[in-house]
């Protein structure tokens, strides 16, 4: 029997076979119907081009596969909200990597703005999906005002901003189903990363070997005591103020106790601040000489510590004590340099800071929020002085109030309004005590 397409004769006692192999032909159209395994293989490259490694110029990839639901209202809102966020981040990161004069610190934002615009690509894919125009999105006025005061002052100022609001949000994909596979851990990540910057100045020194590691809590924020620097001295000279107005009927008596209370005020932060740096200072210069002390007398003891820190970043024992042995066989500077940064958080260097330009930096923002209350007193007295001074004071108190929402997050009004009725709680209880004061003496 002669068989099509393979011109086999086969022999009467190959029938049998012939009649097993030809199901084993007839099969092969069978897989021709089967549409659905071309439909899988069409969400298979972007679930594969999710996780791919940060590019270099960044190009956002693919968005997850749409959900079967239409987009809410809500859900709407939820992406335009996340991609302002990642808008301004962007934005911020991009800034700061024009700032920084560390080549290592302006690598780690730049890194920062590729991997922000992966996750801007998924929100402003799913927004112009449901057909909003995300093309006149631009950065925030909180982070514009970041922004300003990293290009002005310095980009150390608006780290520890920075590291607040990343840790605010670093669980802000966990539950979000769009979100792609690797964005809750990026964010993070991010967290991290920021917590540890913010503890130090940049990456110079042992601040890389920190983000890698052990953590620390950050410092103080800058920002924030900035801000409430100048509202200690508005609250408290609007007080005064309205207490001696009480009294005096808003004579030139108001304009002598506000100078005088904005004097003794500013003078009483600057020196207090100077006090608290500068024992600082003292106490990490101690610290230091201690740490030197140590490795002259007991430098096996100061190998075993920092073999124990790197271990603790994450090297094999073997490592760690090489490297712990080469630091403190070395150069003792290096060496104690070393030993402060790891074992104590402390750049020698800096030593916390100058405690005169802390002490400087809060006379001026305590004078910036005093003199407020007092300018209407300047130009006017009585009555019209005082209401000047209120809603002067009133407007100020709002400001500030806008300004803490920089390093919160929260919003204006209701940040706003609470400064400024608390501050007007105060004023109200100073002119109260003030005006059965000035009846009981005159």
């Amino acid at each position: 029997m002669a068989e099509t397409g393979d011109t086999m004769v086969m022999s009467p006692d190959q029938k049998p076979t012939a009649k097993r192999t030809r199901p084993v032909v007839t099969p092969v159209p069978t897989p021709a119907p089967a549409p659905k395994p071309a439909a899988l293989k069409v969400a298979a490259p972007k679930r594969a081009s999710a996780p791919r490694p940060t590019p270099a110029a960044p190009v956002p990839p693919s968005a997850p596969v749409p959900p079967s639901a239409p987009a809410t209202r809500a859900d709407i809102a939820r992406y335009r909200e996340n991609l302002q966020g990642e808008i301004d981040a962007i934005a911020l990161y991009g800034l700061l990597a024009e700032k920084e004069s560390s080549g290592q610190l302006q690598d780690f934002y730049r890194r920062m703005v590729d991997v922000e615009s992966i996750h801007a690509g998924v929100w402003r894919d799913r927004l112009e999906t449901t057909g909003v125009d995300t093309s006149r999105m631009a950065p925030a006025w909180r982070a514009r005002v970041l922004m300003f005061i990293a290009a002005h002052f310095g980009t150390s100022l608006v780290v520890p901003t920075i590291a607040e609001r990343e840790a605010s949000d670093e669980a802000m994909y966990d539950d979000q189903p769009e979100a792609l596979d690797r964005m809750p851990g990026d964010e993070r990540s991010h967290a991290r990363l920021f917590r540890e910057l913010a503890s130090g100045r940049g990456m110079e020194g042992g601040t890389i070997a920190r983000i890698e590691g052990r953590h620390r809590g950050s410092g103080g924020n800058q920002l924030r005591a900035a801000v409430l620097g100048a509202n200690d001295g508005l609250v408290s000279n609007l007080s005064i103020s309205m207490g001696v107005a009480g009294a005096s009927q808003g004579g030139h008596a108001v304009l002598i106790a506000g100078l005088a209370g904005m004097l003794a005020g500013a003078l009483s932060m600057a020196i207090g601040e100077w006090l608290s740096v500068q024992s600082a200072r003292e106490l990490f210069a101690h610290q230091v000489k201690v740490e030197r002390e140590e490795l002259l007398n007991v430098p096996q003891e100061e190998e075993e510590e920092l073999t124990l820190i790197y271990q603790a970043k994450g090297l094999t024992a073997e490592q760690a004590r090489l490297m712990a042995k080469s630091i403190t066989g070395g150069e003792i500077g290096r060496a104690v340099d070393t030993l402060a940064r790891e074992e104590l958080g402390i750049d020698p260097d800096e030593l916390g800071g100058s405690a005169w330009v802390a002490a400087l930096t809060s006379f001026f923002l305590f004078a910036l929020g005093a003199i407020v209350p007092l300018s209407p007193f300047f130009f006017a007295s009585g009555l019209g002085a005082v209401v000047a001074s209120i809603v002067v004071s009133s407007l100020a108190l709002m400001v500030v109030g806008a300004a803490i929402t920089v390093v919160t997050g929260s919003s204006v009004i209701k940040t706003g309004g609470r400064q400024v009725l608390l501050g007007l709680f105060a004023a109200a209880v100073t002119f109260g005590l003030g005006t059965l004061v000035g009846r009981a003496v005159g």
